[in-house]
Formats: C-alpha cells, structure tokens, sequence
C-alpha cells in the first residue's frame, strides 16, 4: 500500500511546477488519525493512554480500502492532498467513536469536524493556479484501489522540526481477533 502510494505522489510530484511550494509525506510516515489532540499536558498523558485502551478493548480487527482522491478544503485554494478510506464494515467508524466517546470520559474534548478517513499525501503552501493544477490532477489520477488490515492504533506524539515533524510511539493497542458484528 505505501509504495502504491509514493508512486502515485512521485507521478505528482513530476508533473508539478518546480516552484509549488508543496510537502510531501514520505512513506514511511503515512497514517490515518483517529484523533488529532494537539498539546497534550504530560500529566494527562495517563488518562488518554487509559481511554484508548478501553476503545481498543471493544474494537476487532477489519479491513479497508485505500482509493478515492481529494483535496482540502473541498474548493477554492488546496491545502492538503489526501487519499480516502472506504470502511466498508463500519468498524472504523465505530473505532473512531469509540475513541472519541473515551476521550471524552477522561475530559477531552470532542473533535467538531466530522470523521473524514484519509492518508495525507502532500501539504500545499501556496493559494496559486500552480497549487490547484496538481490538487485537479491529484484528484483526476487514478489510484488503484488498495485493501489492506488494521489490527492495531497507537498513540503518536507528534515534534515539529525544521525538516518536518517527527512521530514517537507512545503506545501500541492491538485490536481483538473477531467479527466485530
């Protein structure tokens, strides 16, 4: 799935004007979040890593689909380029929910945005033509649709850099072997 991935952002990427001021992920960085916190207080630390083990306790591993193309904000200037999932068992949708209603209980709050599932592949830094021409040929380039299995989340601590942000494991909670029904 990654290297279908770095494919599909190198074709981009060639076909891109020099000076689009774009970032692209690496594909050893690429992830979906369930849920963004932003500055975590490290004595909260606990009670977040006790709300996502409970969410992982009720969820089942399940399988989805990496395919559609889009962009953020949806029109006007990109600034995000994004893969879509397709969750067509409902369990990431239910795992996410579940997370957030953990969050919750532990005092954090709900995420106002709807859960919309994607794998970042580039950020866009300027608002010009050049930025909508890759972000129209983003969306119009077929990415061939990839399944892949999730069987597990983790709690990613996020430092930013000058070459970019960097990602540490905080945790690793595997989901249960069932049907999730």
């Amino acid at each position: 799935m990654r290297a279908g991935v770095a494919a599909h952002a190198a074709q981009l990427r060639a076909a891109a004007e020099s000076s689009l001021k774009i970032s692209w992920e690496r594909a050893e960085k690429l992830h979906l979040t369930l849920k963004f916190l932003g500055e975590v207080e490290a004595g909260r630390v606990e009670a977040l890593a006790r709300a996502v083990t409970r969410a992982a306790e009720g969820a089942c591993k399940f399988e989805v689909s990496l395919g559609e193309s889009g962009a953020f904000p949806p029109r006007g200037n990109p600034r995000v380029l994004w893969l879509g999932l397709r969750d067509a068992t409902g369990l990431l949708a239910r795992l996410q929910e579940q997370l957030e209603a953990e969050c919750e209980r532990e005092n954090f709050p709900r995420d106002a945005r709807p859960f919309r599932p994607h794998i970042t592949i580039a950020r866009i830094r300027a608002a010009n033509a050049a930025a909508r021409h890759v972000a129209a040929l983003h969306r119009e380039t077929e990415f061939a649709p990839a399944t892949f299995d999730v069987g597990e989340f983790v709690i990613m601590q996020s430092q930013l850099g000058t070459d970019g942000s960097r990602y540490a494991t905080l945790s690793r909670h595997e989901l249960k072997v069932g049907t999730g029904g």
